[in-house]
């Protein structure tokens, strides 16, 4: 395999899953230490995190763990200071950490719309919030954040559809204000994806086949194929690119 992301190091918030599969996070953590990456594996539930590293090891990667709820700002900079402890420089932040509560905007309760915008907005903003001084002293980076493809073609949930919004916005502006830094920040607009977290819902019957009536390519993705994309956005390859909002989505956005 090409080794595209030798020695850069990197941080992936919700690298874990917490139940047998492969999710988005844990996923892209496996493939961008497989093209040589050093990565800090984030999630909320330590052995969740413990499991992804075990799987790098396992294949000769390099990775550690590290527990941290997104909505404290003293977990994210420990997160980061954990990086730089390690690993000297934080090359590249992946914020995959997401959740998805309520329904339309009748139901939904005010909770959920706090819990949703708290870990999905909040917590990429903490984690940009002290992970960018580090990519400045070390003359850049990259910040790819996991938006979803339900931010421009909304779905029932109002919290997850507008929490999403706010991701690419932030995508935008961070962009446009650190890019005279050399840090380039883009989104993964992920469609339908078979992770465990998805096939509940949509793993068999009639939603799952009226979904796949939508996508041009007729299926799902594979968990691997975002984090193909990602692993190219975090490259050299992608060096020219920044403020992108890349739906990664099957054609869904252009049926």
């Amino acid at each position: 395999m090409e080794r595209r992301l030798q020695d850069k190091t990197i941080v992936v918030v919700g690298a874990g899953t917490r139940v047998e599969g492969m999710g988005n996070g844990k996923a892209t953590a496996i493939q961008f230490a497989r093209e040589g990456a050093h990565v800090l594996c984030v999630d909320s539930v330590e052995s969740a995190a413990q499991s992804t590293v075990n799987s790098v090891r396992q294949e000769g990667g390099a990775a550690f763990p590290f527990a941290a709820d997104v909505t404290s700002e003293q977990d994210c900079e420990r997160a980061v200071t954990e990086c730089m402890v390690r690993f000297g420089r934080l090359d590249v932040l992946h914020n995959n950490a997401g959740v998805a509560f309520g329904g339309d905007i009748q139901t939904a309760t005010e909770d959920d719309w706090k819990r949703t915008f708290d870990v999905i907005v909040k917590g990429m903003y903490l984690m940009c919030k002290h992970a960018i001084p580090r990519m400045i002293e070390g003359g850049g980076g990259v910040i790819i954040n996991v938006s979803s493809i339900s931010s421009i073609r909304p779905n029932p949930s109002v919290n997850y559809t507008a929490s999403k919004g706010a991701v690419n916005s932030l995508t935008l502006f961070l962009a446009s204000r650190y890019g005279r830094y050399n840090i380039r920040a883009n989104a993964l607009l992920l469609g339908f994806v078979d992770t465990p977290l998805v096939k509940p819902l949509y793993g068999e019957g009639k939603l799952r086949e009226a979904v796949l009536q939508r996508i041009p390519l007729g299926r799902f993705a594979s968990p691997w194929e975002g984090a193909a994309v990602a692993a190219f956005l975090a490259s050299d390859e992608a060096s020219y690119i920044t403020g992108v909002l890349l739906p990664v989505d099957g054609g869904l956005s252009a049926a």
